[in-house]
């Protein structure tokens, strides 16, 4: 063990050289965190550095207290902010990498969104060499920040914003799936390329309207909810409550998600009591 120690202590800050073939560019994808330019780790930034050409992409997910020229200072490069469609057809992107490293920074975990899956498959079928930098997601922070146990999560969902004719019923199926199983279940918020969030209040009583429209009795009013705001800042913001308390309670600033808890261990009971003011009464197994 001792021997074990002593090799790590000599290796550990030996940083691997980059690889790179001859005459042919990269695509390393590098996951931002969730909350400023500070959330990227020390290895993004290494090769955001290190790179010929850095994008920034911001609409799949945004980082709320990070600023442009921030992380341009941060890194030391100008970064190209790409528009949902540069990002969505990957020709730009493509184009750059063909002779140059390039750095495409997202806010979380860059494979968290499958825009940046097709991207990547994209640079595969194009002969790019790719990478991934990974970063904290929510989908892993929202556990953590409450003290749920994370492989008790099932299918993650995402309530859009409601349009006329368009309120689909599919966030609550997915949750009411998962209950089934015994399973808790994150619920994300859609977001627009313009900066606007969905009011977690409006995605809860998009939730409690489903449930009215498939018959269901399985989530109400009376459902223990949680809403989590700015995960990843200094000042989280953690409500664990019946719905109905939640629609009347000031829930934070953006950006938010909602876990809506199935069965709860007791640890993870007292968890939520602890880190979100559960009420004391809140169910167990």
């Amino acid at each position: 063990m001792k021997a074990f120690r002593e090799q790590v202590s000599r290796t550990m800050f030996i940083r691997a050289p980059a690889v790179r073939r001859g005459g042919m560019g990269d695509l390393t994808f590098v996951g931002l965190g969730l909350q400023d330019e500070k959330g990227v780790t020390l290895l993004g930034l290494d090769v955001a550095r290190a790179a010929d050409v850095v994008f920034g992409e911001f609409y799949t997910s945004v980082l709320p207290g990070a600023r442009l020229d921030a992380l341009e200072s941060l890194i030391g490069k100008r970064i190209r902010v790409l528009s949902r469609p540069e990002v969505e057809s990957g020709e730009v992107v493509i184009e750059a990498a063909k002779a140059s490293r390039v750095v495409l920074l997202v806010g979380g975990d860059p494979m968290s969104a499958t825009t940046h899956v097709d991207l990547r498959l994209r640079a595969h079928v194009a002969g790019i060499p790719t990478r991934i930098v990974h970063g904290v997601s929510i989908l892993s922070a929202a556990a953590g920040a409450l003290g749920l146990q994370a492989y008790k999560f099932g299918r993650t969902t995402t309530v859009p914003f409601p349009a006329p004719n368009f309120r689909p019923s599919s966030p609550l199926e997915t949750i009411l799936a998962n209950l089934r199983q015994g399973l808790h279940t994150l619920v994300l918020l859609d977001l627009r390329e313009d900066g606007t969030f969905l009011d977690p209040k409006v995605a809860l009583r998009e939730v409690l309207e489903a449930g009215e429209r498939l018959g269901t009795r399985d989530v109400t009013a009376d459902t223990i909810a949680c809403v989590l705001s700015c995960v990843g800042s200094d000042a989280p913001g953690l409500r664990a409550e019946r719905i109905r308390r939640l629609l009347e309670m000031d829930l934070g600033p953006p950006l938010h998600c909602l876990v809506i808890p199935g069965p709860l261990h007791f640890l993870e009971r007292e968890a939520l009591i602890a880190f979100a003011g559960a009420p004391h009464d809140i169910g167990g197994p």
